[in-house]
């Protein structure tokens, strides 16, 4: 039996329920096949990333890249650059862009209700254009093709509030990082120590943020 009930498995069933929207809509036509004016600004004030890939069997991933305004490099109009900084060594995004060549990329500036997304074809790469001059002399980059290229509107972040500080959880409403990496760690049969895992979080952030 499925995870779910009453499924919708083709697009013409999907359509029936979501009609495309008419071609008078700005929606049919906002898409571009490069980086134009608007979108290189808006890459340059975003301090935050969203990557999303896929593995060669389709389990997919959504991970976060962050740096100062204008850590991203645009290459020209159509080359993405994002730098490498220290991680968790997992390398769930550059595994599997290893395997498919493929990312989709949301940019978010501080402040702002709409987003910007980039899809496009994506390697891991060590050319010296996408590495010069960063802080930390980062070893590797994402690169991305832009292939897709628009500004999604505000009504997700409008809804989320996400950045009205009113609609906030109190900093102790949720368990402390430490805390769900040790109970996380015993579901998988480790016992970890709650005062190293919050050492081990305090050397990582003091000394491999770059």
């Amino acid at each position: 039996m499925p995870a779910f009930q009453e499924l919708i498995t083709s697009e013409e069933a999907l359509r029936e329920l979501v009609p495309p929207p008419p071609a008078t809509r700005l929606s049919r036509s906002k898409e571009l096949r490069e980086l134009d004016e608007h979108a290189r600004a808006w890459i340059a004030a975003s301090p935050l990333v969203l990557v999303a890939s896929a593995d060669a069997d389709g389990r997919c991933d959504v991970s976060p890249r962050g740096g100062p305004a204008g850590w991203v490099r645009v290459l020209d109009d159509h080359r993405i650059a994002l730098p490498d900084a220290p991680g968790n060594g997992r390398i769930d995004t550059l595994r599997n862009v290893v395997q498919t060549g493929l990312a989709g990329l949301l940019f978010v500036v501080p402040g702002r209700r709409d987003v910007l997304r980039v899809n496009g074809s994506a390697c891991v790469t060590r050319d010296p254009e996408a590495l010069e001059g960063i802080p930390g002399s980062p070893r590797l980059a994402l690169g991305v093709v832009a292939e897709e290229v628009f500004f999604h509107c505000a009504k997700a972040l409008l809804r989320s509030g996400v950045w009205d500080p009113d609609g906030w959880p109190a900093p102790d409403a949720l368990a402390p990082f430490s805390v769900v990496l040790r109970d996380h760690a015993a579901r998988n049969g480790n016992d970890v120590d709650l005062d190293d895992a919050e050492a081990q979080i305090v050397e990582s952030l003091a000394t491999r943020m770059w």
